[in-house]
């Protein structure tokens, strides 16, 4: 089973099965959160509001704790009374933390220096569909306080972390999802990430209320321009030999994969 969900993946709290349903609906997939989204006292709660859901396999993922967590094992047991396939692997670190997870499809989310560092190992793991970051986590394990600046946008730091997952991700030819986005009101804000998220190659972008996936989704879609454009430059390229020029620009095969890379995500909706 490959990474085929996207745009908008909401969290959901595994502890509240009363808004399982809903999430569901509401975004392209639902991922049921057994890590930060829950205290410690309600844990065991939530593992058996997990066992007990019904949602469908095909756009569910489950978020475990850290393998160094204490949590790890009693995540696994009830995820295997279960038939979700999909594991979000919290605060992964290593390949060999993901070998843990033999038989089901890993979204590595890496949200820590160590995993950053990691990343390109972890992305090449065969059960490794995706690769997620993670900001403040990340920051946080580096002693600091805050993934972004005053104005909003990213640090230095969590921009190299986005930009090295993404690298690995592609280069280990997996989906890669972007972080994120936690100041809810700020609708504009999300809109900007999320398209430079779908411009630099991310398959979709993570979220945490459903208010940011009618955002999310319409910042992946291409605009009808973007199509209009593609269209044409395809049909211009046909009986073309290499390089050749389209309404001003140079045109050569990257930017036709850019072209038809529009067209797919025009398709999918």
């Amino acid at each position: 089973m490959r990474f085929d969900l996207g745009p908008a993946l909401l969290f959901c709290p595994a502890d509240r099965p009363d808004r399982f349903a809903k999430a569901a609906e509401r975004a392209d997939a639902v991922i049921l959160d057994l890590e930060d989204a829950v205290a410690p006292h309600e844990k065991a709660a939530a593992r058996e509001a997990l066992v007990a859901s019904r949602l469908d396999p095909a756009s569910t993922i489950v978020r475990v704790n850290a393998v160094h967590s204490g949590c790890f094992a009693d995540d696994l047991a009830a995820l295997a009374r279960t038939d979700y396939r999909r594991v979000m692997l919290a605060k992964t670190e290593s390949a060999e933390q993901v070998s843990l997870l033999d038989g089901w499809d890993v979204i590595a989310l890496c949200e820590t220096a160590a995993g950053i560092a990691e990343v390109a190992s972890i992305a090449a793991e065969s059960s490794v569909v995706a690769v997620m970051w993670g900001a403040e986590d990340l920051v946080a394990s580096l002693g600091g306080t805050s993934s972004r600046q005053e104005d909003g946008n990213y640090r230095a730091i969590a921009s190299y972390a986005r930009s090295s997952m993404l690298l690995a991700a592609g280069a280990a030819r997996k989906a890669a999802i972007d972080s994120v986005y936690l100041n809810i009101p700020d609708l504009n804000g999300l809109a900007l990430e999320a398209r430079d998220a779908r411009a630099s190659g991310f398959a979709a972008t993570a979220c945490i209320h459903p208010t940011q996936v009618g955002v999310i989704r319409d910042a992946y879609r291409p605009t009808q321009d973007e199509v209009a454009f593609a269209t044409a430059l395809l049909a211009a390229a046909e009986g073309e030999r290499g390089v050749f020029r389209f309404e001003g620009r140079m045109v050569d095969e990257p930017v036709l994969r850019h072209a038809r890379s529009i067209l797919r995500r025009a398709e999918r909706g």
